[in-house]
């Protein structure tokens, strides 16, 4: 024991480095003791509740990584109360662990959970930090702060991740709870099964007798009106209850089509948060994550990588992981270094069919410059120079905002329109003129106005 309670401390230490002085203080410097090692599993005792969920919530994935070095057979961490170990010890009898895992286990495969998306996984940044928030508080006191909780955003951008964020909370704090996840297309063949069966008893068995429902894609729901009344009916039931709800779709509910108001309205009633787009920063932030998930060495592929990466594929979160596992298989498989231009021969396939699909001829780049230009007062041939003041560069990084928002080219192919420009450069132009239309209301005018002559809207 005084083996991991050493390892413990020394962990301890770097959580200290690493954390600020608040967190640290708050979290962890109470927990001070390895009640016990069984089966591969260090249990540590935090001195209440509270504390137990916040590092199992934020925190435990950061530890394990950390005992993952100091360790040569796998071992995790599990987190226990004060009162869950003054119990067991007066109670004299050893800790079944593998029977609460197996109940966990169950209750995953039940729900189709995937257990990997927890709280502390899900990568934070400007466009999904509302919704983080807001399920946060919701697993805190399911049923009671945001009933329903509904996450709308494109494809790709983590709501199903944050949605099952959510009931892993749950069940990580409650072994008993019975969370349910459902494909909102799973729902409808289930129901029409049933039906057709008159097997109603069964269906509502399944969906009614449970404490947290969270229902993925509801969009799906469009048009099919009996499917909706069932669902209706069950939403009814479960809210009357303070079961917790949550929804995700594609879409805010007042933007969804063919599904009946009472419904949608009724989707309206806890909080509405939406996911967008991840900004450059975000993205790498993403990229490092996955990489140190994948490699356990978030430091394993260089910056100016890691970057380019994030450059070209900025639609969604899918698309940017499966170009990080491309590079990494493709560089591990030939044993070569992580260099940009390694990167761009393994990611050659996925980055032209995103140009051809946004294929545009020459002559609609320099319409964009010309229409700029004239609003500016400046010519074409200042808009593309090197030169460095305001008057000039302003007018330049909106071109480059409306030639990437418009028709989504890479970064790198944007630069090559203004004397082959660097890719980072077109990045930062982009990025400055988004955050511009957030806080300028004249900027964002003129933009509107310069995508409309451009005839886009």
């Amino acid at each position: 024991m005084e083996k991991y309670n050493t390892i413990w401390e020394e962990i301890k230490q770097s959580l200290e480095d690493d954390l600020d002085d608040e967190v640290f203080t708050e979290i962890f410097e109470p927990v001070n003791t390895v009640f016990k090692v069984v089966n591969n599993y260090i249990y540590l005792i935090a001195p209440n509740d509270f504390i137990k969920r916040r590092i199992e919530m934020l925190y435990l994935n950061k530890l394990n990584r950390y005992l993952e070095l100091r360790l040569d057979d796998p071992h995790k961490f599990r987190i226990m109360t004060e009162e869950q170990a003054s119990k067991e010890l007066a109670d004299e009898k050893e800790f079944a662990v593998n029977t609460p895992d197996q109940t966990l286990v169950d209750r995953y495969i039940q729900g189709n959970i995937n257990t990997s998306y927890t709280f502390d996984s899900f990568v934070v940044g400007n466009s999904n930090r509302l919704a983080y928030t807001s399920a946060i508080k919701v697993a805190d006191q399911p049923g009671i702060v945001a009933n329903p909780l509904y996450i709308f955003g494109d494809v790709g951008l983590g709501k199903t991740h944050l949605m099952q964020c959510v009931g892993n909370y749950i069940l990580e704090g409650n072994m008993n709870s019975r969370v349910l996840y459902v494909k909102t297309d799973q729902f409808v063949e289930e129901y029409v099964r049933h039906a057709s069966k008159k097997k109603f008893d069964e269906f509502n068995e399944k969906y009614r007798n449970v404490d947290v429902l969270l229902v993925d894609d509801i969009q799906f729901l469009s048009g099919k009106d009996q499917s909706q009344n069932e669902f209706f009916k069950l939403f009814e039931l479960l809210h009357g209850q303070q079961k917790q709800i949550v929804i995700t779709s594609d879409r805010s509910a007042n933007e969804l089509k063919d599904i009946m108001s009472r419904l949608t309205s009724r989707f309206e009633w806890g909080v509405t948060v939406d996911i967008n787009r991840p900004d450059l920063d975000h993205r790498i932030k993403i990229l490092r994550k996955k990489l140190m998930a994948e490699t356990s060495n978030a430091d394993l592929i260089p910056n100016d990588v890691i970057e380019y990466i994030a450059s070209v594929f900025d639609n969604n979160v899918r698309e940017l992981e499966g170009a990080l596992k491309r590079v990494l298989f493709y560089c591990t498989a030939f044993n070569i270094d992580f260099t940009v231009k390694n990167a761009e021969a393994a990611l050659e396939n996925l980055v032209k069919p995103r140009i051809n699909d946004n294929f545009l001829s020459e002559n609609k780049i320099k319409n964009i410059m010309s229409i700029v230009s004239d609003y500016y007062r400046i010519s074409t041939s200042d808009l593309i120079s090197k030169k460095r003041t305001a008057k000039y560069v302003f007018p330049r990084q909106v071109s480059m905002y409306l030639i990437k928002t418009l028709y989504d080219l890479p970064y790198k192919k944007i630069g090559t329109f203004f004397n082959n420009r660097d890719h980072s450069t077109v990045m930062h132009s982009v990025e400055k003129i988004t955050n511009e239309i957030e806080m300028d209301i004249n900027v964002k005018k003129d933009v509107e106005k310069l995508t409309i002559k451009c005839g886009q809207k």
